[in-house]
């Protein structure tokens, strides 16, 4: 059997687990995987990425419910979606994107109570064997190097400093 080394899990395996909301913690705004922040929402690269280049769209502002956000932070939300888009298409050319959110456990949402968004660019083929035969991702990159890969294409395509 072949190992494969995911050696960027291990500081979360052996680290302190963040009392709280992840991610409402006051440290998310200096996190190195924000790449891009609003009045309302900030944009960060998933630890976690089904894909390289996953983004998470998250409002400061901790609510579980789409009924619950203000017209404002609706409005920031899809707008930064469209410049995630953007940005990616840019970067990293992928050749379609799945846009979502999990509302509740049950749909998926490894954190549920505080509202966030995905935005995973595809290419095809990228639903490897490994996923299917070994339960495995393999991610060509980690998250802290494409944040700082798509970092200054945020500040670019959004016209102003993002962080």
């Amino acid at each position: 059997m072949e190992t494969i080394f995911a050696p960027w899990r291990a500081p979360y395996i052996r680290g302190e687990k963040t009392a709280g909301c992840v991610l409402c913690s006051d440290a998310m705004r200096d996190n190195e995987l924000v790449v891009c922040e609003g009045k309302c929402v900030f944009i960060m690269v998933n630890r976690y990425p089904y894909t390289g280049g996953h983004l998470m769209i998250v409002p400061f502002r901790h609510l579980s419910r789409l009924s619950d956000l203000l017209p404002e932070e609706r409005a920031e939300l899809f707008s930064f979606m469209d410049l995630s888009v953007r940005v990616l298409s840019e970067a990293m050319k992928p050749e379609g994107y799945n846009i979502g959110i999990n509302l509740g456990k049950v749909a998926g949402a490894g954190i549920d109570d505080h509202l966030h968004f995905h935005v995973v660019p595809r290419w095809a083929g990228d639903t490897n064997f490994m996923s299917v035969i070994g339960g495995v991702r393999v991610i060509p990159e980690d998250a802290p190097g494409t944040a700082r890969e798509l970092r200054p294409y945020f500040t670019r395509l959004h016209g102003e400093d993002c962080g």
